[in-house]
């Protein structure tokens, strides 16, 4: 098995894990759903785009549109949109919109690191520069909302108390291990994969259009 193939199957595994917790959790922990929601588009997306690049399943990159800026802002819509107050209710009590929110996530996850990641060397050279602005304005928005989610003043989601592997939790003390949960995994991740894609940048200048003038 190549290398590329045993990181698409890492990719898929770790979804399948992930959603497995969501299913046997506590529905209405918010510390689950950020660690269902890191794990899936911080851990299984990556991997997941690392095998697809280049390949016929990597379809962004056929995409004008889809450029590693307008990925990272899919992404930002996805993220906060899923994590208003209403939205998260909704989640919380509907077995639809917990599927359609998990379905948005991997979405929008993979399409950010197949834009920042994905095609063949060529088009990968070009557009590294790119892949590290969109990895950053993304760690930047995930920093930015795990911020508000922790110093929120009072609990956004729910009133009671949930239930997170066996430890009972009130809401306010749910709401900000889940946003500590985002600023730790979330936020460390897409700024890892700028800061690494802004070294290899810096180490291959001919790669960037300006180097060739």
């Amino acid at each position: 098995m190549t290398v590329k193939r045993s990181c698409l199957v890492a990719g898929l595994l770790i979804v399948a894990l992930a959603w497995l917790l969501l299913a046997l959790g506590d529905t209405t922990s918010f510390s689950i759903h950020m660690i269902v929601h890191m794990a899936v588009v911080a851990a299984a997306a990556p991997f997941m785009a690392y095998g697809m690049a280049g390949g016929s399943l990597d379809f962004v990159s056929r995409s004008r549109v889809l450029t590693p800026v307008t990925a990272s802002m899919l992404e930002l819509v996805t993220v906060w949109g899923w994590h208003l107050p209403a939205a998260r209710e909704w989640a919380e009590t509907s077995m639809l919109a917990r599927v359609l929110e998990q379905a948005c996530f991997l979405a929008a996850g993979l399409i950010l690191w197949l834009a920042c990641l994905g095609g063949t060397d060529p088009e990968r050279d070009s557009k590294r520069l790119g892949g590290v602005l969109g990895l950053l304005f993304t760690s930047m928005h995930m920093t930015l909302l795990g911020a508000l989610l922790a110093l929120s003043p009072r609990p956004l989601y729910g009133a009671g108390e949930v239930t997170c592997f066996g430890i009972v939790l009130s809401a306010g003390q749910d709401q900000q291990i889940g946003a500590v949960i985002m600023l730790m995994v979330g936020a460390a991740v897409y700024l890892a994969g700028g800061v690494a894609l802004l070294g290899r940048t810096l180490r291959e200048p001919e790669s960037h259009p300006l180097g060739d003038r």
